[in-house]
């Protein structure tokens, strides 16, 4: 396929970088500052050096890449909150134009589903999404091929920098504050880290899956939220003397969304170390499914996006 990709942070140039070994042509590249697009298919190396060195992929306005050929789009700009800007419009844009949209970005679909449902219906491409929801693991397309009226539940760790901070404070017996710090110097947590330790994050995902299970339109607004700025080191340590430990948990069940911190069995399921994700579907007849690996990172959720593509092509 043809895609043109929004958004040139890790994941959109990833995805550029990764699509020929995936048999696609990446035909328009843009950043927040200009566009590189060819019909014929881009030489990604030379756009992303010129990245490099000149601090844009292109001397076309970011817009280019929206006009450009295509078959399907990639969103991969931040995720914004509330009117999910500029994510949405480019959903919009393209879908207009009957092209498939494949997003990284949660924004569109965790604030504006139905939107994006509505202008999907009168569009002759399709959106998927399984980017948007724990990096490579394939929680979203699980639940579509086990059936969503079969999942009774979804729960699990969904953010990799509020993890590798509980994890850490537990084996080391560590304050929050120290941890963070090391997280920050890792390059793990962000500068500014309360997209993550808030819960925010997390709560999007599980807004998507919610939105994905019950075919309603959620947003943040819906889900009950609670980060892990408050927890002590002392909490852990109890935790541990009854053979538990504390995870960032987000649930979808029984129509409700929720985010916080849990005590879970130290050597449970769910008490995945690091910065490792864990999906956990309960389903009517296949019982518990877990599936765990890396919940973030530019090539592990670039992977992602191009299986969509991949079921794009096939479809």
């Amino acid at each position: 396929m043809r895609l043109a990709v929004v958004g040139a942070g890790a994941v959109g140039t990833s995805v550029a970088e990764l699509a020929g070994e995936y048999g696609h042509t990446v035909t328009a590249l843009a950043d927040s500052s200009g566009a590189a697009v060819d019909a014929a298919g881009l030489d990604v190396d030379a756009v992303l050096d010129r990245k490099s060195r000149e601090g844009s992929v292109g001397s076309a306005a970011p817009d280019a890449a929206l006009d450009a050929e295509y078959d399907a789009l990639v969103e991969a700009t931040p995720t914004t909150l509330g009117d999910a800007e500029p994510g949405f419009s480019h959903v919009r844009a393209a879908l207009e134009r009957d092209r498939h949209v494949v997003l990284a970005n949660k924004g569109p679909v965790a604030e504006r589903y139905a939107d994006v449902r509505a202008l999907e219906r009168e569009s002759a491409g399709e959106v998927l999404m399984e980017a948007t929801v724990a990096g490579a693991i394939p929680a979203l397309s699980t639940i579509t091929d086990v059936g969503a009226q079969h999942v009774t539940a979804v729960r699990g760790v969904l953010n990799g920098t509020a993890n590798f901070v509980l994890s850490r404070m537990a084996a080391e017996g560590l304050d929050y504050e120290h941890v963070l710090a090391e997280a920050q110097d890792l390059g793990v947590a962000e500068a500014d880290p309360s997209f993550d330790v808030q819960g925010t994050d997390a709560a999007l995902k599980c807004v998507i899956v919610a939105n994905l299970l019950y075919d309603e339109e959620y947003t943040l607004a819906d889900a009950d939220v609670e980060g892990i700025e408050s927890i002590p080191g002392s909490a852990l340590e109890l935790a541990a003397e009854d053979g538990r430990t504390v995870r960032l948990i987000g649930e979808v069940a029984d129509g409700e969304v929720s985010v916080g911190p849990r005590l879970v069995p130290e050597r449970g399921t769910l008490a995945v170390t690091g910065t490792r994700n864990i999906v956990q579907l309960e389903t009517e007849h296949a019982g518990r499914l877990n599936l765990s690996g890396r919940g973030a990172g530019g090539p592990e959720t670039a992977s992602a996006v191009l299986a969509d593509v991949g079921r794009l092509s096939r479809s």
